[in-house]
């Protein structure tokens, strides 16, 4: 029988909040009861953002919380090789294609096509990739690489969807309507995904996936906003050949008025939650996770 593998997985962008107490508690905890292991993984793929001192932040947290983990960490920004790999590989199935467009240039064509009718949005309420880079003559695409002209590796969902028919997972918390059981993956309502850019050898849709793969990880307990973003990694999954762990998403913290909180909400910091005096057992209350 597999050892359950559990991960909680924070980017040193900021200082940890009651809902990342929340999830790596119930990861610390879920691992525990089930004679399993917990991993700790620092989501640094973002270099831009990433600080040294809001990682050395997390680490004082979490064992303010209680939690203990495996070493050693796995840091993304240590990995680069392996979601270069893998791009490569989508990249040779003919699967990725690289888009020239600007933020700004994707918003005024979405905003032109919303004046004839309203442009789909992803599940975060994102316009899909509107543009037709899909299109472009490789000899183009060459010339404007060569350029040093930045791009986005997108996914060619059409063709991917084409190699890896109808992905289902298994779902053990809930979605943001109650869905659980086995869940019919929907990657194609994230249009042409990006899976990579010029500057960053990965996105977080397939950092997330390597991560999960190379360290074995068998459940993946995260946060209700991830939830339809399991259709993607299903995908990506499926693609490169890689195991599927069992999924639970749990419900999220929101503030005062209703919204996921962020790490610029320093009411709900942890740090400013312990220089208040508060103790991890109040913590576990406020999350409501069992003392």
């Amino acid at each position: 029988m597999t050892q359950p593998v559990f991960r909680f997985a924070p980017s040193p962008n900021g200082y940890l909040h009651l809902g990342h107490a929340l999830s790596a508690l119930l990861n610390f905890d879920m691992a525990r009861a089930a004679g399993g292991r917990f991993l700790l993984r620092i989501e640094d793929i973002d270099v831009t953002r990433c600080r040294p001192e809001f990682e050395t932040a997390i680490y004082e947290d979490l064992a303010w919380l209680g939690i203990s983990w495996e070493q050693p960490v796995r840091r993304q920004s240590e990995h680069f090789g392996d979601y270069r790999a893998a791009l490569e590989r989508l990249a040779a199935m003919r699967l990725t294609f690289p888009a020239f467009e600007s933020r700004a240039e994707i918003a005024r064509m979405v905003g032109d096509r919303d004046v004839r009718e309203r442009w789909p949005r992803d599940p975060d309420g994102v316009p899909v990739y509107p543009g037709a880079a899909r299109q472009m003559k490789e000899q183009d695409r060459q010339a404007r690489i060569a350029r040093g002209d930045p791009y986005a590796i997108r996914l060619d969902m059409e063709k991917a969807l084409e190699w890896t028919g109808p992905l289902r997972w298994s779902e053990t918390g809930a979605g943001p309507s109650g869905e659980s059981g086995e869940i019919a993956a929907e990657p194609a309502a994230w249009g042409d995904v990006i899976v990579g850019r010029k500057e960053t050898p990965a996105s977080y849709h397939l950092s997330v996936v390597i991560d999960d793969a190379l360290q074995g990880v068998t459940h993946v307990v995260r946060g209700q906003d991830l939830f339809w973003s399991t259709g993607v990694h299903r995908m990506l999954q499926s693609l490169l050949d890689l195991p599927a762990p069992t999924y639970r998403h749990h419900r999220l913290i929101l503030d005062s008025d209703g919204k996921k909180l962020s790490k610029s909400t320093h009411a709900t910091g942890l740090r400013e939650l312990r220089a208040q005096g508060m103790t991890p057992a109040n913590v576990r209350r406020l999350v409501n996770v069992a003392v």
